[in-house]
């Protein structure tokens, strides 16, 4: 694995905000958010795990629309793990390119809840 220490501090730095933001809500006596990102976390690593075993065995393939539609659902954590742990699906641009926009509405909707009072999204698209 190329550079292990900065792959350390992007899923550091981009699960940072949603960690926070999921352990505010279960000290708040909600734990469904944490449960959802760890239960998807689950779910899209062993996709990945499977795909990646597909792939080299010439079988069935996981469509990457499933694979993008867990990540959706929460579990782009487990799936960046996988990606760095099998090297799957990380040379791919256009793959690339819609995990890291899933990455980042992640992002954006816990930075707006945490921080704005999820005023901000609500106002623009509501």
């Amino acid at each position: 694995m190329q550079f292990p220490q900065l792959k350390l501090i992007v899923l550091i730095v981009v699960c940072a905000v949603p960690l926070f933001g999921a352990f505010s809500l279960l000290l708040q006596g909600s734990w469904l958010p944490a449960a959802i990102y760890l239960g998807m976390s689950l779910l899209a690593f062993g996709l990945y795990w499977r795909d990646k075993r597909q792939a080299r065995l010439d079988g069935w393939r996981t469509p990457e629309k499933v694979l993008h539609g867990v990540e959706l659902l929460g579990g782009w954590p487990g799936a960046l793990l996988a990606q760095q742990a099998f090297r799957h699906k990380t040379r791919k641009f256009s793959y690339q390119m819609v995990f890291w926009l899933i990455v980042l509405l992640h992002q954006v909707v816990w930075i707006d809840w945490l921080f704005l009072g999820g005023n901000f999204l609500a106002r623009h698209f509501y």
